[in-house]
């Protein structure tokens, strides 16, 4: 049997309520979940204080936390994952945010702040960032809802055209398209 349709069959069986599936699934998924989760950090500033690892688990953690789901397959699961995903992280944003707005903060004079500054303004930037991509893409969702989805699951997901067609049951001449025209209105949307 091959892994995809092994995994498949488990991601099936664990929606049924089957707990043995899910210790069999976990060691299956969680090398290309901290693959994707690598990819996301990757393209962040160095110094992020969100680890791949910590991004992994607290996604996985809310997947488990949603046993109602009930999987298709593989290209399923990762593109649920990706969402995930892409919700830890604008949630951690908006959390930092919110702390740098006054939470637990200690005030300090401008003279004596040191060279963690540049860490700090750094960080605000990636949260505007990500926060400005979220509504981006729940704008686009709203003009476009299946565009979005494309975005997500191929940005945040990881997947491929293929994958993606099968998640969104078009063809992958559609999600090719798709992809081209929500990635510059994007572009568009993000710069203006």
């Amino acid at each position: 049997m091959s892994e995809s349709n092994q995994l498949t069959r488990l991601l099936i069986a664990w929606s049924a309520g089957d707990a043995r599936a899910l210790e069999q699934l976990t060691p299956l998924v969680y090398a290309e979940l901290r693959r994707l989760a690598h990819s996301y950090m990757r393209s962040e500033r160095a110094g992020h204080t969100l680890q791949t690892t910590a991004l992994v688990h607290e996604a996985f953690l809310r997947l488990l936390g949603n046993p109602q789901e009930q999987w298709q397959n593989r290209a399923h699961f990762y593109g649920i994952a990706a969402q995930m995903m892409r919700r830890v992280l604008v949630d951690y944003a908006r959390t930092n945010l919110r702390a740098k707005r006054g939470g637990a903060q200690v005030r300090v004079a401008l003279e004596d702040v040191g060279e963690g500054a540049g860490q700090a303004v750094a960080q605000a930037s990636f949260d505007v960032e990500v926060l400005a991509l979220d509504a981006a893409l729940a704008e686009l969702n709203t003009i476009d809802a299946r565009r979005a989805r494309v975005v997500e699951l191929r940005f945040f997901g990881g997947l491929s055209v293929e994958e993606t067609a099968q998640v969104l049951h078009v063809a992958p001449d559609t999600v090719i398209r798709d992809w081209r025209v929500a990635k510059a209105w994007l572009f568009r949307h993000l710069n203006q």
